[in-house]
């Protein structure tokens, strides 16, 4: 996991705090950081589509996100875009 661009150093402090933190905290970032990727997909979408409604918008990302075939096995047909 060593990164190019980072002194041995610098990547060795990295390491002994990833390994402190706890599975919690390990998980809770993961979960973190798939809400930013989310929003930040969420607000692609909103810039395209200005005139979409908060449900419109969240239909767009999870069509996007899960493929038309899942999103229409799991969700049925509630989009109306």
């Amino acid at each position: 996991m060593r990164s190019l661009d980072t002194q041995t150093e610098a990547n060795q402090v990295l390491l002994k705090l990833i390994r402190k933190k706890t599975c919690a905290d390990k998980v809770q970032e993961v979960f973190d950081a798939y809400s930013t990727g989310r929003l930040l997909a969420m607000a692609g979408i909103r810039q395209r589509c200005p005139e979409a409604t908060d449900q419109e918008v969240w239909e767009k990302w999870a069509q996007q996100h899960l493929g038309a075939t899942l999103y229409k096995e799991v969700y049925g047909n509630i989009s109306r875009s």
